[in-house]
């Protein structure tokens, strides 16, 4: 029987999602045990700064990288649009699930849609992209940084007295906060994250038992359809400190 480690951040999404990733390969591969391994990031330490000003790229998956390529794990699980164009040396992105929804929504305790938010409404968001799209076309919009998970954020909201937070669907419905969600925010208004929606799945070039497994698994509609998106991100070299 084939053991795998699978390294993941600890955040309540990431445990979700390496969870989602654990169930798909026992099903693929129902020979094998899988030992998840939660791994602290430096997006994870540094909660009190703007993504956009601490500017490393890799900043929730580098440690894992580092891991994996160490062998103290097998197989690395993300948020695909947390990963960088260039990966690290050695690493390969071996499969992808199927992807959810990838746009944002506006989550509103007041009830907002973005077509109906009050003149200088102010929004929780921390994301450039965000907030370069949404000035384009509600340039009174206000903005409050905002970072944490899913559930700190609707908190901050709530405490806060927001008009309401962006964020990306799959996250909300995978953690089902969907009875939050007042607005689907269509890709003409903001275009959503290369690769947001997907969970990914890295593992080092050379494990060739590993990727075969991984094979399995791999959703190949999604996995071209963010082949495109990444290849155009690497292109521009995107990261936190470009609304991309």
């Amino acid at each position: 029987m084939q053991h795998i480690k699978l390294g993941t951040r600890g955040s309540r999404l990431a445990l979700w999602q390496a969870q989602y990733t654990v169930d798909c390969l026992k099903r693929a591969c129902p020979d094998t045990s899988i030992e998840t391994v939660i791994i602290k990031t430096k997006g994870d330490k540094i909660l009190d700064v703007p993504l956009s000003r601490i500017g490393d790229k890799g900043l929730f998956t580098s440690e894992i990288e580092t891991e994996l390529l160490d062998g103290k794990i097998d197989m690395a699980v993300h948020s695909l649009k947390d990963l960088p164009s260039q990966l690290a040396p050695g690493v390969c992105l071996a499969a992808v699930l199927k992807r959810e929804d990838p746009r944002d929504v506006l989550l509103s305790v007041k009830g907002y849609r973005l077509a109906g938010l009050p003149p200088q409404a102010i929004l929780g968001t921390s994301s450039l992209r965000r907030i370069a799209q949404l000035k384009s076309v509600r340039p009174d919009v206000r903005i409050v940084e905002l970072r944490g998970n899913v559930e700190t954020r609707i908190r901050k909201m709530q405490e806060q007295n927001l008009d309401g937070i962006i964020l990306a669907y799959a996250g909300v419905k995978r953690l089902g906060f969907e009875s939050y969600v007042t607005d689907f925010i269509s890709p003409d208004i903001i275009l959503p994250a290369v690769g947001q929606g997907v969970i990914a799945i890295e593992a080092r070039e050379d494990d060739l038992a590993t990727r075969h497994c991984l094979d399995i698994v791999n959703d190949m509609s999604s996995y071209m359809q963010i082949s495109a998106e990444r290849a155009f991100l690497k292109e521009l070299q995107g990261g936190c400190q470009v609304p991309i």
